[in-house]
């Protein structure tokens, strides 16, 4: 978006996008087996923080040969992604690295999503250009808002969407907004709170008229495969999303659960 390809000197593991990001080196390493069913994976996750072990370890050495004036990280959830704190003891440790610059991303909503847009940008040295992404950006909002506000609200569809199957999490943060804005009522989570795990009792008293399967960090056919297990739920034949085939997998990790 800001044009920056060329000056990345390394990524995330879990970067592929754009596909370009495939050849650069990766600057962190998962110790977590990202392969497993995601009941395994959750158990997982919470044993190693239990024994304070690490989910994610940094390359330092990496770091070090590529001195990089500028290091974009998260300071959302510390299970997805390497922690903030990881990030800034490794630069502040590390004499090599005293004048590399942090800058966190924690977008809560998407008004956050664009504000760290400007600022990447800022931080980059490329404010002009982090604007007119935005301007772009609200643009296309704006069009999706007069598509849908005349919509009554009892005319919007429930959506769930549903962005952990074991133990189950609904989507948060700027989804809720982002189904809002397409004309959808989204159901019982809030915009602009963090994703968290809900009791089925609450699908099932949601009654939602759409699914969206979207679990964070798998691409479509993992969530395809991983999707089967909300079969087994009680109630699930009888919710009106699946009496009317309206149960949709998608690829979250593409579109949805990245603030991009």
């Amino acid at each position: 978006m800001l044009g920056l390809g060329d000056r990345i000197a390394a990524v995330s593991h879990e970067c592929d996008y754009p596909p370009e990001a495939a050849e650069k080196p990766r600057g962190t390493i998962c110790r977590i087996d990202a392969a497993a069913p995601s009941g395994a994976i959750d158990e997982e996750v919470r044993r190693r923080i239990r024994q304070g072990l690490p989910l994610y370890e940094i390359d330092v050495d990496l770091l070090v040969r590529l001195r990089p004036d500028l290091i974009v990280t998260q300071a959302q959830c510390d299970v997805c992604a390497v922690r903030f704190e990881d990030v800034t003891a490794a630069v502040s440790s590390t004499p090599e690295l005293a004048a590399t610059r942090v800058v966190p991303l924690n977008p809560a909503s998407l008004d956050d999503v664009l504000r760290d847009i400007r600022r990447i940008g800022e931080a980059a040295g490329c404010p002009g250009r982090a604007e007119e992404v935005v301007a772009d950006l609200q643009r296309r909002i704006a069009r999706v808002q007069a598509a849908t506000r005349d919509i009554p609200s009892h005319q919007k569809p429930r959506v769930a969407c549903i962005e952990w199957i074991e133990p189950l999490m609904l989507a948060g943060n700027w989804m809720p907004q982002l189904l809002d804005l397409a004309g959808a009522a989204p159901g019982p989570t809030t915009a602009g709170e963090h994703s968290r795990y809900h009791a089925w009792q609450e699908v099932i008293d949601f009654q939602p008229e759409v699914i969206v399967v979207m679990p964070c960090g798998f691409d479509l056919p993992r969530t395809i495969q991983e999707a089967a297990a909300l079969r087994e739920q009680p109630g699930w034949s009888d919710l009106p999303a699946v009496r009317n085939s309206r149960v949709f997998a998608v690829d979250g990790n593409a579109y949805f659960n990245r603030a991009g």
